[in-house]
């Protein structure tokens, strides 16, 4: 009987312990070739793993006239434009949406979904065209509202949620006391809703800096950012290089889910969407 109970329980728990193990393999594994591609010197064919490692091409990468300080200054000042006009058109959106009585509401939050519920390629390609006409192709600030178009799906609907769960109550007190609508939102409202603020603008730095598609239509060949580097390099076959360029990418979403996970609060998650 009590080998019989072990069994069961062993069998109950190889399971879970199978799953994490595909997911940790699903997630890890990629990203070990991607370390072993990124320090690898020579990895011919039929060697499994590389024969020769060292930073030659890391030297590479960050030497003056290869670009990688150039996109790497792009691909930051994009992201920071972005995020200054994403969160300029959604703060005022996301109050109005959250506080205010719109008969369209519904329908006006689908609206800002809709960029991510078709494939970007033909989105980003009729955009091209008229900005072709517009004379915007090319420039950062074609490229800061390209990538403004997919930021807004973040920024309006956290933004949004952050504002309905502010404590209305505190609002009411502050009224009650002499306060005006500004100095209560000022001192009230907006600090309350800073958190989900702060992490809607990192959502909108992440996808901006990480943007490929919408940059590659719109900004190239003038304006190159790292995915524009990274795409370049491998299909150039110089996986070393896109390895590199890669993990440099990789360093800002992993510190700023760090944040995001600090700042984006289980009551402001719980209200996405409603």
């Amino acid at each position: 009987m009590v080998m019989t109970n072990l069994a069961r329980r062993g069998a109950a728990n190889l399971l879970p312990a199978v799953m994490i193990g595909v997911c940790a393999f699903v997630v890890f594994g990629p990203l070990t070739n991607l370390f072993l591609w990124a320090f690898a010197e020579k990895w011919f064919f039929p060697a499994r793993y590389p024969t020769e490692f060292g930073f030659d091409f890391w030297h590479r990468v960050f030497r003056p006239r290869a670009g990688a300080w150039t996109s790497l200054f792009s691909s930051v000042w994009i992201a920071l434009a972005t995020v200054g006009l994403s969160m300029m058109l959604a703060i005022p959106a996301g109050y109005a949406l959250a506080r205010l009585v719109l008969p369209a509401r519904a329908f006006i939050m689908l609206i800002f979904l809709l960029p991510q519920a078709f494939p970007s390629l033909p989105i980003f390609v009729n955009i091209a065209q008229m900005f072709y006409g517009l004379g915007l192709n090319g420039t950062y600030t074609g490229v800061v509202l390209v990538h403004s178009l997919p930021g807004l799906v973040y920024a309006v609907w956290i933004a949004t949620a952050a504002f309905a769960a502010v404590d209305r109550t505190m609002e009411e007190a502050a009224r009650n006391l002499g306060a005006g609508p500004m100095r209560t939102f000022r001192d009230i409202t907006l600090p309350q809703a800073f958190p989900g603020l702060v992490a809607a603008s990192i959502f909108v730095f992440l996808d901006s800096i990480d943007e490929f598609t919408g940059t590659f239509f719109v900004g190239t060949p003038d304006i190159s950012t790292l995915p524009i580097l990274m795409f370049n390099a491998s299909m150039g076959g110089n996986y070393q290089i896109a390895s590199i360029t890669a993990l440099i990418l990789l360093v800002p979403s992993i510190g700023f889910m760090l944040v995001i996970e600090r700042f984006l609060k289980a009551d402001v998650l719980s209200r996405i969407g409603r």
